[in-house]
């Protein structure tokens, strides 16, 4: 049985009195499982619909058509079953300013029935760098202190499933390691976990699998490895002071002086770095390197490539 069950889920929000016509599609028949135990990755550029998945999964809205399911529990027919494996880390960062760290985490898992688990409380607080934070009030802890009570209050009832939504957005690195050590162990000991991202990086690291959406749809759902294999070629990356030629320009990822072009054999290569040459320019820190996750998710935006398996 899934850890989870997207079944041809669609969602329409209604229009609003600016606008006209039937609606705005957000998501149009998606249809995946996560089998218990994966670390799964669904990506996606802004609007793509994942929000809106994750909100539906989460009993937070309702889709059009369709059905989910968390272990075999309906999210709206069983709410309260499916509910109670489900652990979220919302993008936003809601809290109770009324509290200290440890009555918040005490109050969360009071929600979901469950009394006197301090013990996993304090494991939760040394996982995550919020020992000595435990008698904090809420409106003392600063952003990324309030990102890692997120984090706890999602898993104080240890739920089957664990759901990370942006978890890792505008936080400092030493969270990110912190955050990523407890959830690759807490998946190693038979959680599930859904991953959404921009950091492609992370999940290139961590997700097995990934599914990605335009649009609302499934675009390219396959194990990460197939994913990368699937890249039409490397990439040839070095940095530049001045303006790309256009011909060039129109092929490649520019990040600041930093230039990414892809590469299909060294006779392309060669071409490259011989149009440069000839418009005068310098290129530095030359080097040719696999193609990566990002190269995959803006191949499959852009639709070149398609992947499922």
């Amino acid at each position: 049985m899934p850890a989870i069950s997207f079944q041809s889920v669609s969602k329409t929000y209604p229009s609003t009195r600016s606008q006209t016509g039937p609606g705005v599609r957000a998501l149009e028949a998606v249809s995946f499982d996560i089998e218990p135990g994966e670390f799964f990755g669904l990506l996606g550029p802004n609007g793509a619909g994942k929000t809106s998945l994750i909100s539906i999964l989460a009993g937070l809205s309702r889709a059009s058509s369709g059905r989910v399911l968390v272990h075999g529990c309906d999210v709206v027919t069983d709410y309260a079953d499916a509910r109670r494996m489900l652990g979220i880390v919302p993008q936003e960062l809601v809290f109770d300013p009324f509290f200290t760290v440890r009555e918040a985490l005490r109050i969360q898992s009071g929600y979901f029935g469950v009394k006197n688990n301090d013990d996993w409380i304090d494991e939760l607080l040394a996982s995550l760098g919020l020992t000595d934070k435990a008698h904090a009030n809420m409106r003392q802890l600063s952003g990324g202190m309030k990102r890692r009570m997120l984090v706890a209050q999602a898993l104080v009832h240890k739920p089957r499933v664990i759901v990370l939504d942006e978890p890792t957005a505008g936080v400092d690195v030493e969270l990110r390691q912190t955050l990523w050590q407890f959830i690759a162990k807490l998946n190693k000991q038979g959680s599930t976990v859904l991953l959404t991202t921009h950091y492609l990086e992370e999940a290139e690291a961590l997700c097995s699998r990934i599914a990605m959406l335009k649009q609302g749809r499934v675009v390219a759902l396959a194990q990460t490895s197939e994913l990368l294999k699937a890249a039409s070629s490397n990439v040839l990356r070095f940095k530049i002071d001045s303006e790309l030629p256009k011909a060039l320009a129109e092929k490649a990822r520019i990040t600041g002086r930093i230039v990414q072009l892809p590469a299909h054999n060294a006779h392309e290569i060669e071409h490259y770095l011989s149009a440069i040459r000839e418009a005068g320019l310098v290129a530095e820190d030359v080097e040719i390197r696999k193609a990566d996750l990002e190269d995959v998710f803006l191949e499959v935006m852009a639709e070149k490539i398609g992947v499922t398996a």
